[in-house]
């Protein structure tokens, strides 16, 4: 398989380390990903390129994965407007399970997931959060530890809490910080609903034939 006529966009580095080893994870497998994941660093440039890589020749899939953050809704309409533009009708709103959007004799098949849920605020740490396990020790201790910080002490912002809570959690990980090999070394459940739901939509969005 060509894995260049299936692509998926992302807004950085951390969303793609993710991404591959939840794959690997949830198909038994290391290697190569039947799909091109392209760091777009940032979610200003990833708009920018989904025109571009709409018509890209021989595509058969996009995808196009980005954080809601406070903004759900206007994320959503922004990426959608990009794809009208190119003739392509997504709903109204975003599916809660991951967007699909069959493909035409013109246009590729195209997935459109919102992190963490499509549904909520939030961003790829609140999607992580949703993975350690129940009953994990030391998750407890990480949000003691940043609830502990002074507000006038801490440098990040109150919609950030839990992104520094999970960090938190990451620096006592067997290699710190990097939630792509929390999942390789499985301190992750990659079993959870939210990161099940997510694997299925890649799956569906990337295997089929068009």
């Amino acid at each position: 398989m060509d894995n260049n006529d299936r692509v998926l966009l992302v807004e950085g580095r951390n969303d793609e380390h993710v991404i591959s080893h939840l794959w690997c994870s949830h198909n038994g497998y290391e290697g190569e990903l039947p799909f091109k994941v392209k760091d777009k660093k940032g979610y200003s440039e990833l708009l920018k390129a989904i025109k571009s890589e709409v018509k890209a020749p021989n595509r058969k899939a996009l995808g196009i994965i980005v954080d809601a953050n406070d903004r759900l809704s206007t994320r959503w309409d922004a990426v959608v407007k990009n794809l009208e533009q190119e003739g392509i009708e997504p709903p109204h709103s975003p599916n809660k399970t991951g967007t699909i959007i069959p493909g035409t004799s013109r246009t590729p098949r195209i997935g459109i997931w919102l992190m963490p849920n499509n549904a909520s605020s939030g961003e790829l740490e609140d999607f992580v959060a949703e993975m350690i396990p129940d009953g994990d020790p030391v998750w407890p201790r990480s949000e003691s530890y940043i609830q502990g910080i002074p507000e006038d002490e801490r440098k990040f912002g109150e919609k950030k809490i839990l992104r520094a809570k999970v960090h938190a959690w990451l620096a006592a990980r067997k290699k710190p910080g990097q939630m792509g090999l929390a999942i390789r070394h499985n301190d992750l459940d990659v079993t959870s609903r939210l990161s099940t739901e997510f694997a299925d939509w890649l799956r569906e969005l990337f295997e089929p034939s068009p």
